[in-house]
C-alpha cells in the first residue's frame, strides 16, 4: 500500500473515526472501502449511462420481441 495525505474537514473526520470504531477498523481502512464502493458505483454509473445511449440510438422494435410471450413461463409458488 501507498501512503497519502488528505485533508478532511473536522466534522466529517469526527464522523469518520466515530464510524470505523462502530466497525471496529481503522480510519484508514474505513477510507479505503468507501473509496471502492464509491468507484464502483461510479462505474455502474457510466455503465448505465453507456447501455441508455445505445438503447436511444438503436431503440428495440416490437417485432424483436415478438413471439416470446408464448414460451415465457413464470415459476410454480
Amino acid at each position: 500500500m501507498k501512503p497519502i495525505q488528505l485533508l478532511i474537514d473536522e466534522k466529517l473526520l469526527r464522523a469518520a473515526d466515530r464510524e470505523a470504531k462502530r466497525r471496529r477498523t481503522n480510519r484508514s481502512s474505513l477510507v479505503r472501502t468507501a473509496l471502492a464502493q464509491f468507484l464502483i458505483a461510479a462505474e455502474r454509473q457510466v455503465l448505465d449511462e453507456q447501455y441508455r445511449a445505445g438503447y436511444e440510438r438503436k431503440p428495440v422494435r416490437k417485432a424483436e420481441l415478438e413471439g416470446w410471450e408464448g414460451i415465457q413461463t413464470w415459476p410454480e409458488d
